[in-house]
C-alpha cells in the first residue's frame, strides 16, 4: 500500500483544533455531524489524507481519506492497517495489563465490553480488479457514559470507566493519524504481513497461529485439515457493533 497520502489541498479547511502530523488535513464537524458520511461525500475533491472529526464529548468519531495505489480487492487490507492504527492508539492510553481486542473484523472491546468499532467504504461504482479513486477508515470509539450510571450495561464499555489516562477524543484522533502512518510505513517496507500480524493478535476469540488474512482482506481460519474463508466485504457491510438506531456503538 502506498501513495495513501499526498502533498495536494483541494479543500480548504479552518485552522487544525487537533495536534496532527503534517501530511493530514483536517475537517471539524458539529457535533450532529457524521465523519464517516461526511468523508465519503468529500472524498473525491478532499484527496488523501483528510481527516474529519466530530466534536462530541461522549464519543471519538472520526475517518480519514486515503489514496491506495493497488486494486480495490487487495487494497482493502487498510482496513486492517487502520484499526492496528486505532488498537495501538488506545494500547497507548490505557491502564497496564488493560485487554484490548477486536472482534473480527470490526469491533473493538476493553476487558470484554464494547467500546466501538471501525468501518470502511469504497466508490460505489468502484471494481474488485481496478484501483478505487478513494477508501474511507472511520471509527467511533466511547468515551464517556452519558445518562446512565456507570456498569448498567456491562457488555459495553467507556474509556472513562475503564481507568484510561486521557479520555479526550482529540488526544486519541491524533494519537491514530500517527499511528496510522507507521502502519502505512511498514505496509511499504516490510509488506502486509507485519500488519496482519500486528491485527491477529488482538483478535478475540480465535487463536492467532491458525488466523491469517488472505490477500483479498478476508479471514481464513484452519480447523485441521480445513480452512474456514469468512468474508470481510460482508462482515463490513454488516457493522454489527453500530447501532442503527442511535449512530453509536451498541450499549
Amino acid at each position: 500500500m502506498t501513495c495513501c497520502f499526498d502533498g495536494r489541498n483541494r479543500l480548504r479547511t479552518p485552522a487544525r483544533a487537533l495536534d496532527l502530523p503534517p501530511l493530514f488535513r483536517l475537517v471539524s464537524l458539529r457535533e450532529v455531524g457524521d465523519a464517516f458520511a461526511h468523508a465519503r461525500s468529500v472524498a473525491a475533491e478532499a484527496g488523501a489524507g483528510t481527516l474529519v472529526h466530530v466534536g462530541r464529548f461522549d464519543l471519538a468519531e472520526f475517518a480519514v481519506v486515503l489514496e491506495p495505489d493497488e486494486p480495490l480487492a487487495t487494497a482493502r487490507r487498510a482496513f486492517y492497517a487502520g484499526c492496528v492504527a486505532l488498537l495501538d492508539a488506545l494500547i497507548a492510553h490505557a491502564p497496564p495489563e488493560k485487554s484490548i481486542t477486536v472482534e473480527w473484523p470490526d469491533a473493538i472491546r476493553i476487558d470484554g465490553g464494547l467500546v466501538g468499532g471501525a468501518r470502511l467504504a469504497w466508490p460505489a461504482d468502484a471494481k474488485p480488479d481496478a484501483r478505487p479513486d478513494w477508501l474511507v477508515f472511520g471509527a467511533m470509539i466511547r468515551t464517556v457514559t452519558m445518562g446512565e450510571e456507570p456498569g448498567l450495561r456491562p457488555l459495553a464499555a467507556t474509556l472513562e470507566d475503564e481507568g484510561f489516562d486521557d479520555t479526550g477524543s482529540e488526544h486519541l484522533v491524533a494519537s491514530f493519524a500517527r499511528h496510522l502512518m507507521v502502519a502505512i510505513d511498514t505496509w511499504q517496507e516490510r509488506g502486509f504481513d507485519e500488519i496482519a500480524q500486528s491485527y491477529l493478535q488482538r483478535l478475540s476469540g480465535e487463536p492467532a497461529a491458525l488466523a491469517s488474512i488472505d490477500t483479498n482482506g478476508d479471514l481464513l481460519l484452519r480447523r485441521g485439515r480445513k480452512t474456514e474463508r469468512r468474508d470481510v466485504v460482508e462482515a463490513l457491510a454488516r457493522a454489527a457493533w453500530l447501532d442503527p438506531e442511535t449512530a453509536g456503538p451498541r450499549r
